[in-house]
């Protein structure tokens, strides 16, 4: 009898440490909705504990889900044209590490490159969440909290193919000089105070949002378009997991990452031309279950009118 307590209240103590805020453990999910694979690159901030990889490859319709450990802290993005040389050497034409290698270990993108970052348990127990274009873009990324609370717990990211639209001043063209395949930031394409927020300008009130900027604004108005474009761009979520998501507009087209053509086809599964998130989950529940919470809607949402409903 004494046995049966001991495992009861063993039972007890572990359920109730499952619903102490910090102690669960966040998931990201990754999907490839691209039409051409996808490289994601992963980096820890310093000082916290790092997830179990940096650096994987997502073919095309692959998911990936990551568990990380509380209050850790990061970036995504996504990797590519990517390749190995004849000596072993992995690189990618954006969003490259410079590691060498699939993993990154430890490297950050080169710019231009699309980023979501994240902060777990941060200020009063929330996820502080973004999609930043400050570096550039190369790849449309979509972000939604799964099972989140919180006024500001909602998706960001941007859906928009900004490769072909970019200016030619800023653009990145592939290899053979026939695709745009990254669009530079301003402060990278050229390296002035203003656009950088750096020097005389690296204050919010000194450093205003410019031309450049506007152009990734107004297509994804949910983003971090410079440095201190914080009040429209950072969100926050409690007991949330995330899927990130490539390429998520219904109507992005792409090259594949070898430069062929790739069929034009939807990235989000559709029913009756109404956008459909899959794996929602009850933002009333104190946890992910099989109930189900139902959104619809239309709005205009990073450059698009579009109509969705999520499950």
């Amino acid at each position: 009898m004494a046995q049966l307590t001991f495992i009861a209240s063993i039972c007890v103590l572990i359920i109730s440490h499952s619903f102490i805020p910090g102690l669960q453990a966040t998931t990201f999910t990754i999907v490839n909705k691209c039409d051409y694979v996808v490289w994601p690159g992963i980096l820890t901030n310093a000082g916290v504990p790092p997830l179990p990889t940096t650096g994987f490859t997502l073919q095309r319709g692959e998911t990936k889900t990551i568990a990380a450990p509380a209050s850790w802290g990061g970036r995504f993005w996504g990797r590519t044209r990517c390749s190995q040389d004849s000596t072993g050497k992995f690189s990618c034409l954006t969003g490259d590490c410079g590691s060498g290698k699939l993993e990154c270990s430890g490297n950050t993108a080169a710019p231009p490159a699309s980023l979501a970052e994240f902060t777990l348990d941060g200020a009063g127990g929330l996820d502080f969440f973004d999609v930043s274009l400050v570096d550039g873009y190369n790849i449309p990324m979509l972000v939604v909290p799964q099972g989140g609370t919180g006024p500001n717990c909602t998706y960001t990211g941007c859906a928009v193919d900004l490769n072909e639209s970019c200016p030619s001043e800023l653009k990145v063209m592939s290899t053979d000089g026939r695709d745009g395949v990254a669009c530079k930031s301003a402060c990278e394409a050229f390296g002035q105070p203003q656009y950088c927020c750096s020097g005389a300008y690296a204050t919010p009130d000194t450093c205003k949002p410019s031309s450049y900027s506007e152009v990734f604004k107004t297509a994804c108005p949910l983003a971090y378009s410079y440095a201190y474009d914080d009040k429209t761009s950072t969100f926050t979520c409690a007991n949330a997991d995330y899927t990130i998501t490539f390429c998520p507009s219904p109507n992005t087209s792409q090259k594949s990452s070898t430069g062929q053509n790739a069929e034009t086809t939807p990235t989000s599964p559709t029913i009756n031309s109404t956008m459909v998130y899959e794996g929602a989950f009850d933002e009333s529940a104190a946890s992910p279950s099989s109930c189900t919470h139902v959104f619809a809607g239309t709005a205009m949402v990073m450059g698009f009118w579009w109509s969705w409903q999520l499950f």
